[in-house]
């Protein structure tokens, strides 16, 4: 049994040993401006933070998610019971890396937030990349 394991099993016993076990670390988020992305292939997120560039911010939890719709003219519809959140933006539908899509990606619930794209993050923008530009609720 490598030491590690051994530590984690027999701090229970003896419980002023715990501080020894180092602290999990959190999941490995890709952050591609306008959203994170949960790296692992089983992680999934709790919550989903909505930022507004204006600073106000909402989560929801994934678990009330009942529909999501994208339409290219209108955008990303979430809709979680009664509340409804649109998200409106270019490429919210396009391939950022190999499997990896805003829209896919939502509906597997590996998103913890999404930002809303300020003024100079507009500007800096490619065409090509997934941009944010209103997040209503």
């Amino acid at each position: 049994m490598s030491g590690e394991l051994l530590e984690k099993y027999s701090s229970r016993l003896h419980p002023e040993r715990i501080d020894r076990i180092p602290p999990e670390e959190s999941e490995p988020i890709d952050d591609f401006t306008a959203f994170g992305f949960l790296r692992g292939t089983r992680d999934r997120s709790l919550m989903l933070e909505l930022r507004k560039k204006d600073g106000n911010v909402i989560a929801l939890g994934y678990a009330w998610l009942e529909k999501a719709e994208f339409d290219p003219s209108v955008g990303i519809t979430l809709h979680f019971g009664s509340q409804k959140i649109t998200i409106r933006g270019r490429n919210l539908n396009a391939e950022i890396r190999p499997n990896v899509r805003l829209f896919q990606s939502l509906l597997r619930h590996r998103v913890p937030w999404i930002q809303e794209a300020d003024e100079a993050t507009t500007m800096r923008s490619g065409k090509g990349e997934t941009l944010v530009e209103r997040i209503e609720w």
